[in-house]
């Protein structure tokens, strides 16, 4: 950005979302903070389409989708489910460069890169050269959130690292220290302190007052893996007294024969919906939430004082929810219960004793990340302007 010309700084945000919608949805609220902040901020998503997201006001480029062909992410398909070939994926790269060309940023962030995303490498290293060899050459910042996966590969924490230090002007740590820091899951951050940056937790404002309530609310994030948390809770909600109001929220991603299935024999007192866009909302008015321990979701919980009843996904070795799990748990801020060989009894169980226990006080954990991340961004254009 030319000096003295008062424009607003330009910002291509690539975010790829695989399986949940986990990383769409945070990049969206980091999105929208940006825009308020008053930066031009262009969006370039590469999975299914989402209701709501990015958001209003957000420049949005979408690259043909791909998702992940698996829950373990080992490989990548198209949208309708055929796995993605070659010419396919030459496609997809070229649409990136041209886009990122034609938005002449000044701050290329990319969600979750290089810390995750290794299947986008394909199009990312390519962009990376891209942004090297650009005159002016814009910042580039790595967003990521406060967990990370385990690496079970040797040599992947070196090759991430690296990548950092060669490339990556800053990381963008969206978590609170106090709660979690980068070493406690990725253990070669002491080569890459210089560049960290801590925004907080990206947690949505506080909720306005609730249109409807109900007492329990299950959801299952994105859905594409939910299915037996919500088949649990629907079960459940016929042992207990008929006069709590469930709310079951299955996720866009369900299969519609999954959708079906749950949607069949519902107790009266259970509503079964795909999406609610006013879901943080609705959980200031709920008793009990149950869920993933995804960041979003926890993040909404943590906004509210409704207690939290946490099922960590952990299908092919994930362990980034436990670790959430755990650590809000050890706050005590919520109870866990295990995704394998879960039960309506367990459910039935676990909410009895939500029921029954006293609201917990406020949250004292930095909620403020969106806002943050835009502030940092400032921050460090001013500096490179000085």
């Amino acid at each position: 950005m030319a000096e003295g010309v008062m424009t607003a700084a330009r910002i291509f945000f690539y975010v790829q979302h695989l399986l949940g919608i986990g990383h769409i949805a945070r990049a969206s609220r980091i999105a929208n903070a940006l825009v308020e902040d008053g930066f031009d901020v262009t969006v370039v998503t590469g999975g299914l389409p989402v209701p709501g997201f990015p958001g209003e006001g957000i420049k949005t480029v979408a690259l043909p989708a791909v998702v992940a062909s698996n829950a373990g992410f080992s490989g990548l398909a198209d949208a309708n489910g055929r796995p993605a070939g070659e010419d396919f994926l030459n496609a997809r790269r070229a649409l990136l460069l041209d886009a990122f060309h034609a938005a002449r940023p000044d701050v290329v962030i990319i969600e979750a890169f290089p810390f995750g995303r290794r299947q986008m490498r394909f199009e990312l290293l390519p962009l990376l050269e891209a942004i090297e060899k650009a005159e002016p050459r814009p910042k580039l910042l790595s967003s990521v959130r406060d967990i990370l996966q385990e690496n079970r590969k040797a040599g992947r924490d070196a090759e991430t690292a690296k990548l950092v230090k060669d490339h990556f002007d800053a990381v963008l740590v969206h978590g609170d220290p106090d709660f979690i820091r980068l070493e406690d899951t990725f253990p070669l951050t002491s080569e890459i302190a210089d560049r960290l940056r801590y925004t907080g937790l990206v947690a949505p404002p506080p909720a306005p007052e609730p249109t409807e309530t109900f007492d329990i609310i299950a959801s299952a994030g994105g859905g594409a893996v939910g299915a037996a948390l919500i088949g649990a809770a629907k079960e459940a909600a016929a042992l207990l007294p008929a006069d709590l109001r469930w709310l079951l929220i299955s996720g866009p991603n369900l299969p519609e024969a999954d959708f079906a299935a749950l949607s069949r024999d519902a107790p009266a007192n259970v509503t079964l919906v795909r999406f609610r866009r006013d879901f943080p909302s609705l959980l200031r008015g709920a008793k009990v939430s149950i869920s993933q321990a995804g960041y979003n979701t926890v993040g909404d919980l943590l906004r509210t004082q409704c207690r939290a009843i946490l099922i960590p996904f952990v299908a092919d070795g994930e362990t980034e929810q436990t670790v959430r799990a755990e650590r809000l748990q050890a706050l005590g801020l919520a109870d866990i219960l295990p995704e394998k060989g879960l039960t309506s009894g367990h459910v039935r169980e676990a909410v009895e004793k939500a029921l029954a226990a006293q609201l917990r006080g406020p949250v004292l954990l930095d909620l403020a990340g969106a806002e943050k991340t835009a502030a940092i961004i400032r921050s460090m254009i001013a500096e490179s302007l000085a």
